[in-house]
């Protein structure tokens, strides 16, 4: 290997501008579709509202982008997809939109980067349960002068992103086609900004891990990433609302099968007047505002040409590449906050029996209250019944075809970035936490100096990762191993002793 290339290798953004022989990356450049310009922000450079696909088309696949004439500008974000607006209330909120012309996407670039640089490239699906979120929301300045060219993505949400009716080709899964569309576009086009198209790592938290679960498991995927992340989501089993209010059923579920999300997509026609013969014709008439105010839990339908199998069962024959996985230690919290904040004692109760079914004597011994609010500890049971434990054996599964490196982010001092939490919940280390110590969110949420150095360790564990497949720390291997990152120093556990802390053989 060239001694130059070693060094770029080492040291990563610490060389980046020695790391390519041509002129560096600038304001302007040229992409499949034309001329872009974007802007110098500080240490790096920002492209942004970057059509991936042609404007969107209610419940069609995206079609490839147009070309333009002259310079387009880059200058700002794009809209984000249909979606109503976050509480007032909450740490990050996020304002609605009704504009279907969102298929763009961001690119962000370490100033100084030579245009044949080949950097490691991350490409990161926001959260938000398939309903709220938008690239723009998460500032990857951190991860760009870490070494990485990073590539935000919006794609369809809610009704607009999910809906399933009998004969519609695509159902459930307009999203995640989205998302492909988006991948397809950096490959073709990264190394216009010294990116690398076969160093790219699809990353996302919450419904982006989901996102990068189901990528992982479509087939029309493979080869479109080199490397995967996945926070606080991913291929579990767990129904998510079901976990949280035991009886939703089959509708709560992320990985829904087609005959569920096309029962959701009827039922949701016929309560919007459209449900006689034609519900789709009719859908597309209806304004955007009825749409995103749809009720339902709008999410991917299995058992599609897109996903044709629920990701679950094909964790041990995905491709082998890469995973970085892990959850916060009290995931619970958040969920709990948002549907269940004053939980009497005899709801409590009920609830746990519920979850508990035949075993329901030794989990109400297991989570008794003692001097805990029982929301409190009903949150404990959403995060061991619906995050740990689901995330443990899927790692124990996923090591079976490939390196997994997993994680429990575990720093109690972490504030809370999507919502505002009851002091009975505030405790914890709740759903989202790790995100600020990746990301400056917008509007932001400020870190300690003591987060600050956390916060440092978790980018540079990133960066590696996209950059080698390998974060830092022992990749699961017999019974596993995790590692725990908290405001102190990082350590290694055996997987057996946080499946014993979340109570997980109550759970399987």
């Amino acid at each position: 290997m060239h001694l130059r290339a070693i060094a770029c290798a080492l040291l990563g953004a610490l060389v980046v501008s020695a790391c390519g022989a041509g002129p560096p990356v600038g304001e302007t450049v040229r992409v499949e579709q034309g001329e872009l310009r974007g802007r110098t922000d500080g240490d790096v450079l920002r492209f942004g509202d970057v059509p991936y696909a042609a404007p969107a088309q209610r419940w069609v696949a995206p079609a490839p982008p147009a070309a333009w004439d002259g310079v387009r500008d880059a200058t700002g974000p794009g809209s984000r997809c249909p979606q109503t607006a976050a509480a007032p209330d909450v740490p990050h909120a996020t304002a609605a939109s009704v504009d279907e012309d969102c298929l763009t996407l961001d690119v962000t670039v370490p100033t100084g980067t030579p245009a044949d640089a080949r950097l490691p490239v991350l490409v990161w699906l926001h959260g938000g349960g398939f309903s709220a979120g938008a690239g723009a929301d998460y500032d990857p300045r951190r991860l760009a002068r870490a070494g990485l060219v990073v590539v935000t993505v919006n794609y369809r949400l809610g009704m607009l992103g999910f809906l399933a009716l009998p004969g519609l080709a695509g159902s459930g899964t307009f999203g995640l086609a989205d998302q492909q569309a988006a991948l397809g576009w950096v490959a073709r086009n990264a190394a216009v900004f010294g990116g690398d198209p076969a160093q790219v790592t699809l990353a996302g938290e919450s419904a982006g891990a989901d996102g990068v679960c189901a990528q992982l498991a479509a087939p029309a995927a493979a080869g479109l990433f080199a490397r995967a992340v996945m926070q606080s989501g991913g291929c579990g089993t767990a129904n998510l609302l079901d976990v949280i209010g035991p009886g939703t059923g089959p509708a709560g579920d992320t990985w829904k099968l087609l005959d569920v999300a096309e029962e959701l997509g009827t039922d949701t026609a016929e309560a919007l007047g459209c449900g006689g013969r034609r519900p789709l014709e009719c859908l597309r008439t209806r304004p955007v505002e009825q749409l995103v105010g749809a009720p339902g839990y709008w999410s991917p339908a299995t058992g599609t040409p897109l996903l044709p199998r629920r990701p679950s069962d094909v964790l041990t024959t995905m491709p082998p590449v890469p995973i970085l996985a892990g959850t916060t230690r009290d995931e619970g919290t958040l969920f709990t906050n948002a549907f269940l904040p004053t939980l009497d004692p005899s709801t409590f109760r009920t609830l746990l029996a519920r979850a508990g079914g035949d075993r329901a004597r030794d989990v109400g011994r297991t989570y008794s209250p003692g001097d805990r609010t029982p929301s409190r500890v009903w949150a404990a049971v959403v995060t061991d019944r619906a995050y740990a434990c689901p995330a443990l054996d899927t790692y124990a599964a996923l090591a079976g075809r490939g390196p997994v490196f997993a994680y429990e982010f575990a720093d109690i001092t972490a504030p809370s970035p999507f919502a505002a939490l009851a002091p009975d919940l505030a405790d914890g280390v709740t759903h989202g936490a790790e995100v600020p110590y990746l990301f400056d969110l917008r509007p932001g949420v400020t870190l300690t100096a003591a987060q600050g150095g956390t916060a440092a360790e978790l980018v540079t564990a990133w960066a590696r990762f996209a950059r080698s497949g390998d974060p830092g720390w022992p990749a699961w291997t017999g019974g596993g191993t995790v590692r725990t990152i908290t405001a102190g120093a990082p350590a290694d556990h055996p997987a057996g002793d946080i499946a014993a802390e979340h109570h997980c053989g109550i759970w399987r």
